[in-house]
């Protein structure tokens, strides 16, 4: 049982400053996927030149988006962020959705994955958190998951004891991957310098081929051109994508940073740009100590490459040619830093979010109070409750790629937001006007429906079902109108 503090305080304390906020953006950012999707995308593609063009598209997208929420984050410095900001450019109906989705997936379905992923890496250092606890049919519970809720749980009791708590555990974690992070990057760059494998990745760069392994262990190769290529790309962007995401979780905090309007942008654009120079950085390690190509079969860290690294794990295998034989303690651990820090932040920023819809009548009532920390316990509480479920679920992989998707629609619609909010409200102040306007916001605006649509082509499961939870959302919203107006 967490001690919650229901006291009502008047309001949230602005006490985060730039670097706090920085450190939010950056920390939420990375967490594991940086360590392992580009095993997927190079099956996928095949290509380094491709995979460093999809890193370098992500962070033009994922900084574009940053410079552009700097103008509404500068408009309305309060807690909520991009809900208020959707609210405010279209209807409480629009924001409800996200606020929806926020909970059901894209918040609570990533804090519960990245806490298993925790957990997954803690088992290096304990194996007995492989243990499968009880079963039933298919559904099982193992010492992994309930590690993974008891870090979920342990986070939500820090945040709920005050704003300060969260902020220093996020400086400490995120300071610590970012720092470790830059040292492999610059081993595996000096070390592979010497080896000749990065000029091997990059000779005939842009030749695409999707590498495909049958449940037999055969290997089948194919050429990929044309709307085949094109499709490929947009399907397996989904993986940077994922992990860049989350850097918007620094405007749900906006009621507690100092000079939100001038802080708030500069720790989206300096948080996101630092994130994206590591993982192009990082991905250039990986081609630098790797080669692309590799074999399923093979029992050698370098006969498997890139492509078939041990559980997609690129990351081990890049510190397994840095590290030799402790690679696999070394980077577990970073791991378990890296998500450790992350879900900090996501823990501390999602509450906020719900705070802000209780407050507008849209979410649990008691989601709306503050408790005698000065910090929304209740709503704190929810997000653990329905991310700790989701930790026993088994579905956290697929809830990732529903929440990714999801949160590109609700990108798409909070920029477009800009434009409304310009010819709505053209003499309200705007502390900070969104860099490269209009052409930037287009620019993004484009690219990510494409993406999108390409998602929807390509991965219809997964899209369709991001889709849909989207949706649900609907008939929670006008059922709760109608409840409130009997």
């Amino acid at each position: 049982m967490l001690p919650l503090y229901f006291m009502s305080a008047p309001e949230l304390k602005r006490s985060l400053g730039f670097i706090d906020a920085t450190m939010i953006v950056a920390g939420s950012m990375i967490g594991s996927g940086i360590f392992i999707v580009t095993s997927q995308m190079a099956r996928d593609v095949g290509s380094s030149g491709y995979i460093l063009l999809l890193w370098l598209i992500t962070g033009f997208v994922t900084i574009a988006a940053a410079l552009s929420y700097g103008e509404l984050a500068g408009m309305m410095p309060k807690a909520g962020g991009q809900y208020v900001y959707i609210q405010r450019a279209y209807n409480p109906l629009v924001s409800f959705l996200y606020g929806w989705t926020v909970f059901a997936v894209i918040q609570t379905g990533v804090i519960a994955a990245v806490a298993v992923a925790f957990a997954k890496y803690a088992a290096v250092f304990i194996p007995s958190l492989n243990t499968v606890l009880l079963q039933a049919g298919d559904f099982k519970i193992t010492s992994a998951q309930v590690l993974a809720i008891g870090s979920i749980v342990f986070l939500t009791f820090s945040n709920s004891r005050g704003v300060r708590n969260g902020k220093v555990v996020q400086l400490v974690f995120t300071s610590a991957k970012v720092f470790a992070l830059f040292a492999i990057i610059i081993l595996g760059l000096i070390i592979g310098s010497n080896t000749g494998v990065l000029s091997h990745n990059l000779n005939d760069m842009w030749n695409a081929t999707k590498t495909t392994l049958g449940a037999d262990g055969t290997v089948t190769i194919e050429q990929i051109a044309g709307w085949a290529l094109i499709g490929a790309l947009g399907a397996t962007i989904i993986n940077p994508l994922f992990s860049s995401d989350a850097w918007n979780n620094v405007t749900f905090i906006a009621g507690e940073i100092k000079d939100p309007q001038k802080n708030i942008p500069r720790s989206l654009f300096v948080g996101t740009l630092v994130v994206t120079i590591i993982y192009i950085l990082a991905n250039i390690a990986y081609l630098a100590l790797l080669p692309l190509q590799g074999d399923p079969n093979a029992v050698d860290v370098v006969a498997n490459g890139i492509q078939f690294a041990d559980n997609d794990r690129v990351g081990a295998a890049a510190a397994y040619m840095i590290f030799g034989q402790s690679a696999t303690y070394i980077m577990a651990a970073l791991i378990m830093v890296s998500t450790f820090g992350c879900n900090n932040g996501l823990i501390l920023s999602g509450a906020r979010l719900f705070y802000a819809m209780s407050n507008d009548g849209l979410f649990f009532k008691k989601a709306g109070e503050l408790n005698r920390k000065e910090v929304p316990g209740f709503a704190l509480a929810l997000q653990c409750i329905w991310a700790s479920a989701l930790c026993l679920s088994g579905k956290y992989g697929d809830l990732l790629e529903y929440s990714t998707f999801a949160s590109l629609i609700f990108y798409i619609v909070t920029i477009v937001g800009i434009f409304i909010l310009r010819k709505k409200e053209p003499d309200t102040e705007r502390p900070y006007k969104a860099w490269g306007y209009p052409v930037l916001p287009v620019l993004y605006i484009i690219i990510t429906t494409l993406i999108c649509v390409d998602l929807l082509i390509y991965k219809p499961n997964s899209a369709g079902l991001g889709l849909l939870i989207v949706l649900l959302g609907l008939p929670i919203y006008f059922v709760n109108k109608k409840l409130k107006h009997n």
